[in-house]
């Protein structure tokens, strides 16, 4: 099982409807391929425990049959110095390689595809702010859309697929990634980054992939499953969700027990070191 860009620690992040999910499934593996927790916007005065708990729930999967791998992202890249660091079952890599089955897979987080990234980190940060500024905009027109009997409208999800410069971006990155995953001998390649969940063979002069981008936890809520030799796209659905857990998530920023702030604060620490 696949998951990227959850972005803990962010208003945008959809942290009660990932518990759901976690509690529900039982994977041998599990891939974290980036952006976990967003270290660039991590603050004190947001860590709810609905955020806290899908750390705990991780780590509660790590300490009994899961292998959990942490891939770093650019948003959680202060983890990169621990690359190679392992703790139980749970391990932190920058990329990782698997056969499965007969293929053989490479996982990574895909922001080195980013030049805006390699180039520009102020500006990738600015946009960053600028992206969870929309979310929570986004949040105040859901609510009032659902007051009026209407469904869930994406902002930003309805830019990214009519702006022309955004779906050439998302179109460059596949076909960046299929041609190296092919030149280094790989039969699958599966990225995050781009919060565009993706499953599709890409066929280039050199050969073909298999594409897998496991999209994100802020407004898609997808994973990359696999099962029997075979990858789905797993999408979360709001009506699945039992009643008790579609409070608003801003209704548990203050109510972190004891327990919870020392750990955060152990956090913040090895973070900021």
């Amino acid at each position: 099982m696949v998951l990227s860009d959850i972005h803990l620690g962010t208003r945008g992040c959809r942290a009660k409807e990932l518990l759901h999910y976690l509690k529900n499934v039982q994977p041998e593996t599990l891939i974290l391929n980036g952006d976990i927790i967003d270290v660039w916007q991590f603050s004190k005065r947001y860590w709810p425990n609905s955020h806290m708990k899908v750390v705990k729930q991780i780590l509660s999967m790590a300490s009994k049959k899961t292998k959990v791998y942490y891939i770093t992202g650019n948003h959680d890249e202060v983890l990169r110095k621990f690359s190679g660091m392992r703790m139980g079952s749970l391990f932190i890599v920058n990329d990782l390689v698997l056969e499965l089955g007969e293929d053989k897979v490479w996982f990574f987080h895909g922001d080195v595809f980013d030049v805006i990234m390699q180039h520009s980190k102020w500006l990738a940060k600015a946009g960053a702010i600028g992206y969870d500024s929309l979310i929570a905009i986004n949040t105040t027109v859901n609510a009032v859309s659902r007051f009026f009997g209407r469904g869930q409208v994406s902002l930003s999800k309805k830019i990214k697929e009519n702006v022309k410069t955004a779906v050439k971006y998302i179109h460059n990155f596949e076909e960046t990634a299929a041609d190296l995953a092919i030149r280094k001998g790989y039969q699958a390649i599966a990225c995050g980054h781009i919060h565009h969940p993706e499953i599709r063979t890409i066929e280039r002069p050199g050969g073909s992939v298999n594409y897998l981008n496991s999209g994100d936890w802020i407004e898609n809520l997808t994973a990359l499953e696999y099962s029997d030799g075979i990858w789905s796209m797993y999408t979360h659905r709001v009506e699945n969700l039992q009643p008790h857990h579609q409070q608003n998530v801003d209704d548990e920023v203050y109510a972190e027990d004891m327990k919870n702030k020392q750990l955060f604060q152990i956090m913040l620490k090895e973070f900021q070191s």
